[in-house]
């Protein structure tokens, strides 16, 4: 089941949108943890871009998915045993509907955090299509995609954000002004994991 689905600008990593499903009070607490790590994420992918455009980043026993298309990032955070799939054919369905919502002037002025409460309807209308994936339609979308394999790089996030760590620390000594170039930087990660 989709659990959080945000919508946000990859330029700056501010989120529009947002829809959650809340089933009781110990799914709204590690709900407020979830959404801070996939707006962590959000404003990760606004500093340095996702490898591909669709992405997989596992945590715990969920997963986070990511489709960025027009510099609009989507995710989406399900149980790890929610088809993969389906979630990024939901995920696509967002994005055409957001391609047809009509405000891209707005999109790219506004300043305030989930600002599009209009939006975050549409996204619960199409969140609701996808909680079941035996009905006939998710069946369909499932088997109709089947055949083509979906281009969808997987990590952890542990490693994501440790390897993201590493290559701001390469690129702070780089700008410094003294001798130290990537070949170094390399060695000095290396003496790092050594002690």
């Amino acid at each position: 089941m989709v659990k959080l689905t945000i919508v946000g600008r990859v330029e700056d990593g501010l989120p529009l949108a947002q829809d959650q499903t809340y089933v009781n009070q110990q799914d709204n607490v590690s709900f407020l943890f979830y959404k801070e790590q996939a707006e962590l994420l959000l404003k990760q992918i606004s500093k340095n871009p996702l490898l591909r455009p669709k992405m997989t980043i596992l945590l715990d026993h969920h997963s986070f998915h990511f489709l960025v298309e027009k510099k609009i990032c989507y995710i989406a955070l399900s149980d790890s045993s929610y088809p993969r799939k389906l979630l990024f054919h939901y995920l696509q369905d967002l994005q055409k509907e957001l391609d047809n919502f009509g405000e891209t002037t707005l999109i790219q002025t506004t300043s305030k955090p989930y600002s599009f409460v209009r939006f975050s309807k549409i996204i619960g209308r199409i969140r609701k299509q996808y909680m079941d994936t035996r009905t006939q339609a998710n069946l369909s979308k499932l088997n109709a995609s089947r055949k083509q394999e979906l281009d969808v790089v997987t990590e952890h996030l542990n490693d994501l954000m440790q390897r993201r760590q590493l290559s701001g620390y390469c690129v702070k000594m780089d700008t410094r002004d003294d001798h130290y170039s990537r070949y170094s930087c390399y060695f000095q990660i290396k003496l790092d994991y050594d002690r």
